[in-house]
């Protein structure tokens, strides 16, 4: 039998991944309630965009795909790098370094346990 999903996006996150994925890796895997907790108490930025993703994902488990959100642990959680903003830097010497303002494609999915 199929595993009955419900995703949510965010896009175009002002945050490195490397950054999200810690925090990622801290919920994978929990049911919602204990994920939330969990985001509620971590001091990382990535921790804000993760609870409005975790709440949006639920929503549509609830509203779209008619699961019950008592039974939602989060299957799969993961950040891809999106665009980078190159920008410049002035060093000594009249020279400039690159500074890379990085992006991310995050991506939350919920599932019903059995």
């Amino acid at each position: 039998m199929e595993t009955k999903v419900a995703k949510a996006h965010s896009r175009y996150v002002r945050i490195s991944p490397r950054k999200v994925k810690i925090v990622c890796d801290l919920i994978r895997g929990k049911d919602t309630k204990t994920a939330k907790a969990i985001l509620m108490q971590t001091p990382k930025a990535a921790s804000e965009y993760l609870i409005k993703l975790l709440n949006s994902a639920v929503a549509n488990a609830e509203n779209n795909h008619e699961m019950d959100p008592e039974n939602l642990y989060v299957y799969e959680t993961f950040a891809n790098p999106g665009p980078t903003l190159k920008r410049i830097r002035p060093v000594g010497r009249g020279r400039a370094h690159r500074i890379f303002k990085r992006t991310s494609h995050i991506t939350v999915v919920v599932a019903e346990k059995e």
